[in-house]
């Protein structure tokens, strides 16, 4: 526990930065530390550099690093899916690594993706029938068919459209359009910064140091973003020491 305190206040509090959304994640625990770290980490994604087409998106796994209790954080993100509130992406990484995003964010930047396009029509229905009533992260041919009303070709016209991508025959997973240049700028950015850490003597380095590193041109999404990455990933240990905390390479 204290350990974690300790990243908090060092991540945190050494570089204040202007948020978007919220405010500083504080130390806290339960459902309302689940809300502050998305908000957080919703302000820390680079809206600009996908011309805001894009809703901000975060990796589970980087509300980790921010709330210690992870079946907290997995049993209300649950719950927020449920409700409506967020929405959560099998974006090609592996089978526990899922993407999430509010809800209202993700149906705005459809909308505006769809203007004007020939499948606009088809988009709308499926945002305001598929998305509205059913919370899942698939769906396969028969409940779209069946339960949700939808034609084959208009199947096909939510797969052009990007908000569907194929699972397996006769299923699919629900995506974020235009997804793929962020998937690519996340898997660069990561290898980068482990690739910093890798090379700092003995593999590791120092959380404040890290973090006030100009950011190579290979992190697009910046380094606080990879760090809560990093850390909630387990790929790094996070070490207290005298100077502050230590993230160390984990061992494979």
């Amino acid at each position: 526990m204290k350990r974690k305190h300790q990243l908090i206040s060092e991540a945190f509090k050494a570089k204040k930065q202007k948020l978007a959304f919220g405010s500083e994640p504080v130390e806290q625990e339960g459902p309302e530390a689940v809300e502050s770290a998305l908000q957080y980490l919703a302000s820390l994604f680079p809206r600009k550099l996908f011309e805001d087409s894009l809703p901000p998106l975060i990796l589970r796994h980087q509300i980790y690093s921010l709330v210690k209790d992870r079946t907290t954080v997995d049993r209300h993100l649950s719950q927020l899916k449920d409700e409506g509130r967020i929405r959560m992406f099998q974006h090609g990484f592996d089978a526990d690594t899922f993407v999430v995003t509010f809800t209202d964010d993700y149906k705005a930047k459809v909308l505006e993706f769809a203007s004007g396009k020939e499948f606009a029509r088809t988009v709308k229905k499926f945002l305001d029938s598929v998305l509205t009533s059913c919370p899942d992260i698939s769906y396969d041919k028969k409940r779209m068919l069946n339960e949700f009303g939808f034609r084959d070709t208009e199947i096909t016209q939510l797969v052009n459209a990007g908000l569907l991508t194929v699972r397996d025959a006769g299923s699919w997973w629900l995506a974020v359009p235009g997804a793929g240049r962020f998937v690519k700028y996340f898997i660069k950015g990561r290898k980068a910064v482990l690739g910093m850490i890798q090379k700092a003597k003995y593999k590791e380095v120092l959380l404040s140091d890290l973090q006030n590193r100009r950011a190579p041109s290979a992190v697009k999404l910046g380094i606080p973003y990879h760090i809560h990455d990093i850390i909630g990933a387990q790929l790094v240990d996070c070490v207290p020491t005298t100077t502050g905390t230590l993230l160390r390479l984990a061992d494979d």
